[in-house]
């Protein structure tokens, strides 16, 4: 039996805050054994946890707030879109990447791939 809707979305809510507020531990806690992130698309694929962890430890410490913006999820999986706004001296760095996931039965994320480019970042 695949997660319900519901599960999927507070994963992906949960998710979202974690990102902006917490730390690698908190957001691989998110993530089934044996999970993937692809974060660009394009990039390598990180298969193992100790990988997940040292990439989302680059987000820690960081002045960040996300929000969700919007979601579709269908069969088990779902694409979202959610802007994070990273703050840096005097600079604002704003990224709305479109992430699409895989989910197990209890929710949790099996892959992770993130849709952005350079192009999309935005600068102020």
């Amino acid at each position: 039996m695949t997660a319900t809707d519901e599960t999927i979305r507070a994963t992906i809510e949960t998710y979202v805050d974690r990102v902006a507020h917490g730390s690698a531990e908190e957001i691989i806690a998110l993530f089934a054994p044996g999970a993937t992130v692809e974060d660009p698309v394009g990039s390598e694929v990180r298969t193992t946890p100790e990988q997940i962890r040292e990439f989302y430890a680059t987000l820690e410490g960081l002045e960040q707030e996300g929000r969700l913006l919007t979601t579709r999820i269908a069969a088990g999986e779902a694409a979202f879109c959610f802007e994070l706004v990273t703050r840096a001296g005097d600079q604002t760095y704003t990224l709305a990447p479109i992430d699409v996931m895989t989910f197990d039965d209890d929710g949790r994320i099996t892959s992770m791939r993130a849709f952005w480019g350079a192009t999309d970042m935005q600068v102020s």
